[in-house]
C-alpha cells in the first residue's frame, strides 16, 4: 500500500493522540457521515435524505485512483460517525487511513463489499483482486444502496424506518434504470458494440448489457499506457472499423488522442464519440451530477456514437 502523505501523517497521529481509546458521546441531529468518491457521495445522499450532514472527500471528475489524503480530509473522517468508500482497493492510496479511522472507533463501511463474490469480476492488472467499478452494472449497484440502508439503520436505529423507506424508493428507480439501459444496449447492432475507453472501468457494463470493452490503460489509472499497447489497440480498431472511441471525465484526453492518431496512420479514421463518466460524477446541476444522470448520460453518449441513434 502506498504510504500516506506526511501531513496526513501528522493528522493520524494527532487524532490518535486525542482520542484515546474511545470517541466522543454521538451528536444531536442529523449523524456526520464521510463520502470518499461523488458517485458514493450520491448514494448515501438518496439513502441517508434530512437524517444526515454528508461530507464528500473527493469533487467531480477527481481520479480515485491517485487520490491522496490530505491532513484535512484526516480530520473530517475522525470527526464523522462513519465513513463510506468504494471499496475494492478503488481508493488505493487511502487504505492506512481507512484502517487508522477503524480503529478509533468511526464505523468504516465499503460499499463494494455487500456485492456477492461471485458476481465480481477479477482483474490480475488490479492487484490481483477485483475490479472496483461496480456501479456500470446497475444491478449490482443496488447490493450497495442496501450495504448503506443497513449501515445507516444500524447507526442511527431511531431514523431505520426512513432509511429503509427511502432506500425501497431508490432500489425501485434503480431496477427501472437498469432495463432503461438494456433496451437502450439493444438498439446497437451486436457488431458495433465495442467499447473503447480510456482506461479499463467498463467491464462490468460490458458484462451486464453485452458490450466488448477495450481499456487503453488497464483497471486503475495508476499505470500509463505503454507505445506496444497503443499500437495493437490501433490495429484493432482499423481492422474492425470501429466507429468511435471515448475519453473520460477523470482521464487526460491526451491517451485517447494518441490513439486516434496511431488509427490514423493506419488509413482509418475513428472519431471520438464523446466523454464517458467513469470514476466521478458530474459537475453540480448538470446532467451527470448524480449516479441515474451520470449511468443515463454514458449510455445516451454511446449509443448515438455508435449505433447513430441518442439514448432519450
Amino acid at each position: 500500500m502506498t504510504r500516506l502523505p506526511a501531513l496526513a501523517m501528522v493528522a493520524v497521529a494527532a487524532v490518535g493522540a486525542g482520542c484515546g481509546a474511545g470517541r466522543a458521546v454521538p451528536e444531536s441531529g442529523p449523524i456526520k457521515v464521510v463520502a470518499t468518491t461523488t458517485i458514493v457521495a450520491d448514494l448515501v445522499a438518496r439513502i441517508g435524505g434530512e437524517d444526515v450532514a454528508l461530507q464528500a472527500l473527493m469533487g467531480p471528475g477527481v481520479d480515485p485512483h491517485l487520490y491522496k489524503p490530505s491532513a484535512g480530509d484526516v480530520w473530517r473522517l475522525s470527526s464523522a460517525r462513519a465513513v463510506f468508500s468504494s471499496g475494492l482497493h478503488l481508493e488505493g492510496k487511502m487504505g492506512e487511513v481507512f484502517a487508522e479511522m477503524s480503529r478509533r472507533g468511526v464505523t468504516t463501511v465499503a460499499v463494494a463489499d455487500c456485492i456477492p463474490e461471485s458476481r465480481l469480476i477479477r482483474s490480475e492488472g488490479f492487484a490481483g483482486v477485483h475490479d472496483p467499478h461496480v456501479w456500470f452494472d446497475v444491478s449490482l449497484w443496488s447490493h450497495a444502496a442496501e450495504c448503506v440502508r443497513d449501515a445507516l439503520a444500524g447507526l442511527d436505529p431511531e431514523h431505520a424506518d426512513a432509511y429503509r423507506g427511502r432506500a425501497e424508493d431508490y432500489l425501485g428507480e434503480l431496477a427501472a434504470l437498469d432495463r432503461w439501459v438494456r433496451e437502450q444496449a439493444a438498439a446497437v447492432p451486436e457488431e458495433r458494440r465495442v467499447l473503447v475507453t480510456a482506461h479499463d472501468a467498463f467491464s462490468y457494463f460490458a458484462r451486464a448489457y453485452g458490450f466488448e470493452v477495450r481499456g487503453l490503460m488497464g483497471v486503475s489509472t495508476a499505470a500509463e499506457a505503454a507505445a506496444a499497447d497503443v499500437q495493437q489497440l490501433a490495429e484493432l480498431i482499423a481492422e474492425r472499423q470501429i466507429p468511435a472511441v471515448f475519453v473520460e471525465s477523470s482521464v487526460p484526453p491526451r491517451f485517447i488522442k494518441a490513439l486516434c492518431e496511431a488509427v490514423a496512420a493506419r488509413g482509418f479514421e475513428v472519431a471520438i464519440g464523446g466523454s464517458l463518466y467513469s470514476d466521478a460524477l458530474g459537475d453540480a446541476g448538470g446532467p451527470a451530477a448524480t449516479y441515474p444522470g451520470m449511468v443515463r448520460s454514458n449510455v445516451a453518449t454511446i449509443t448515438g456514437a455508435l449505433a447513430g441513434k441518442k439514448g432519450g
